[in-house]
This record gives structure tokens, sequence and C-alpha cells, in this order.
């Protein structure tokens, strides 16, 4: 399983996801399910993945081999003219590679599937954020949908939902994100630590904060703490049920 969302505020984008995955409880491991790519003043694109590893792994090295590989008749992530065209070539590599992958083809029900969420900003045009279904086909976020969730969901949404702004700083969406995934790390063992953060600034066309929280995280470990305490205490503030 995996938790991973991506979040639009007015500053720019900011990314989180975890780096667990396992095949039953005797196996797990840490997979790294955050890329990006940047081309310095021109684009930065975040691509982060939930599902099937292999065929996550299989999306990620063919659009790299084919962004690097000279004279390739194949349209390359950091040569796209708009965000638009970005998200298709990704849904277009997610079909290729599922279709390879099952010999039924890209069926829903594949047990090759994959999601992803995509987002960045190119030069001439604002940042954008998409998620892209294992169909190959994508949504783009919205004032009313500025968010999107792959993987364990259920838990970590709520809290999004009730806390987000999107005027908010970029250590408040850091604050918001980190108590989203600690709810959904104490109700799910297939989501787990470390996590990776990045935020892409508006109009930086660069890469921005970029950071590995550990177990060790001091600021975590506050956050962890601060949010238990908060909740036990709001729970023993509530009037006894009238009897």
């Amino acid at each position: 399983m995996t938790y991973c969302v991506g979040l639009k505020i007015d500053r720019g984008l900011v990314f989180m996801s975890d780096t667990r995955t396992n095949a039953g409880m005797d196996s797990i491991s840490t997979f790294k399910k955050m890329h990006a790519w940047e081309e310095p003043g021109d684009r930065v694109i975040v691509l982060m993945s939930a599902g099937n590893l292999a065929t996550t792994q299989a999306v990620v090295s063919l659009l790299d081999e084919r962004n690097k590989a000279v004279g390739d008749r194949h349209e390359k992530l950091l040569e796209t003219p708009s965000m638009y065209q970005t998200v298709r070539l990704v849904g277009d590599t997610v079909k290729e590679v599922i279709a390879q992958s099952s010999p039924a083809g890209d069926k829903a029900d594949s047990y090759f599937n994959a999601s992803f969420i995509l987002g960045g900003q190119i030069k001439g045009s604002p940042p954008r954020l998409f998620m892209i279904y294992p169909e190959g086909n994508f949504i783009e976020s919205t004032d009313d949908t500025p968010f999107f969730q792959i993987g364990e969901t259920k838990y970590g949404k709520p809290i999004i939902i009730r806390a987000y702004d999107r005027t908010m700083s970029l250590a408040e969406t850091v604050k918001l994100l980190l108590v989203s995934f600690d709810s959904t790390l104490k109700s799910n063992l297939s989501v787990g630590l470390p996590l990776d953060l990045l935020f892409l600034e508006k109009d930086a066309f660069k890469v921005g904060l970029k950071k590995r929280i550990g177990q060790d995280d001091q600021y975590y470990r506050t956050i962890s703490d601060g949010w238990s305490n908060a909740l036990k205490a709001a729970f023993a503030s509530l009037p006894d049920f009238p009897g």
C-alpha cells in the first residue's frame, strides 16, 4: 500500500509520499515513490506513484530513458510544450507499460495497475496538478478539488478537508500533511516512514524544499505527539452522554 498527496496552494505545489511497499507482513521494503525532473528556468515536473511496484518503476524508467535518448522518436518529458501535453505523455506511457505487462491487456482490474499524481509548472503557464488513473486517463485539480491522494486515502483525507486553506504558508501546509500522514501511519501498517516532501514554488522553475522525514525527525515527532495529545484532551473535555 501507499499514501501520496499532491496539494495546490497559492504559493505553489506541495507533494508528500511514504516509502513503504509490502508483499505480505514478512516482506516489507522501502522504495522511493516520488520522482522529479527539472530544467532550471523552464520547468519542474513531479510524479508520485501508487500500485504495482514493477509497473510504477517501469513507467518512471521509460520516461527517464526516452528523456535522455538522443534522436528518439518519442516525445520527451522535458520538451513537452504544456503540462497538458505532459500528463498526456505520462498517461500514454502508463497504458503502454500495463498493456505490455498484462497478457489480457490494460484492464481496470489488472494486477499490474498503478495510479499517479503529476504536478509541475512549465514557463508561460501556471502550476498544474493532475491525477492519472490506471487506464491512462486523468483529471485536473480545481478550486473545488485542490488536492489529490492515491493509495491509502481514507484516514488522512478528513484532516486535509477540514483544515486546508489555499492561502496557507509552506510551513502550515507541511504541518497539515504531516498530521494527515501520521493518522494514516497509525491506522495502516502498510504505509510507513520515511516520508518524502517536495515544494514547488510558483514561478521559481526549480525544485524548492526537498526533504526526507524519518522516524528520528524531531519536527515530525513533535507534530505526531502534539496531535495525539490534542485529540486526547478534546475527547476528555466532551460532555458525558446524557443518561
